[in-house]
């Protein structure tokens, strides 16, 4: 088969989130090939221009959802890659540290962070999300399988917005390989297009590992 079948459902991902909630933090969203599967990957995706942009909402993609108990999806990544994060009985994160990969800052109050689709909303759209279902959608606006979801700076994230690759990138030099690495995944996981100016700044992002 192409691929693991890491495209779970939300109910069942709650479940399998329970263990991994007490794991040690990290960082890092899980599944990153390496730069050689991704080179791979990348060189299978179909290239195309973006279309039905005009068509997106945000809205069209369901987020956050409840993943287990009280915590949403946004919760759930900050628990994931804090340190030392500590919850109360609403799933907010009252203290604990953060680390953002794309500019390296840490920080210690939750505010200061977002979660960041490493494929943005709008992107997925217009590589084809557009002929997804709703349900698909959903999924992958919340999905902790792979690295599509990331805690970073607030601002940081703002600036990405729904760039891709060849309009933005990490400010932090050193992380941009993970980058691409990370964004050929969700992209090839999800059989989204990208277009020719994207797949070259991933090229040379991936030049960089």
């Amino acid at each position: 088969m192409r691929r693991l079948p890491l495209f779970l459902l939300p109910a069942a991902l709650g479940a399998a989130l329970i263990g991994a909630l007490g794991a040690p933090a990290s960082a890092t969203p899980p599944n990153i090939p390496s730069a050689a599967t991704a080179a791979s990957r990348l060189a299978t995706l179909t290239v195309a221009a973006e279309s039905h942009g005009d068509s997106y909402d945000r809205d069209l993609f369901p987020h956050w959802i409840t993943i287990s108990g009280a915590c949403n999806t946004r919760e759930t990544v900050l628990k994931r890659d804090g340190t030392n994060v500590v919850t109360n009985s609403s799933c907010a994160a009252t203290s604990g540290s953060w680390y953002s990969p794309f500019d390296g800052a840490t920080w210690t109050a939750a505010s200061d962070l977002d979660i960041d689709h490493m494929v943005p909303l709008a992107e997925a759209w217009a590589s084809g999300a557009w002929a997804w279902t709703t349900s698909r959608r959903q999924t992958y606006a919340n999905d902790l399988g792979g690295p599509e979801l990331w805690a970073v700076t607030d601002n940081v994230n703002q600036s990405k917005s729904d760039k891709d690759p060849a309009e933005w990138q990490p400010p932090r030099a050193a992380f941009r390989c993970t980058y691409a690495r990370a964004w050929i995944q969700v992209k090839w996981y999800y059989d989204l297009t990208v277009d020719s100016a994207e797949k070259s700044a991933l090229t040379s992002m991936l030049n960089t590992c």
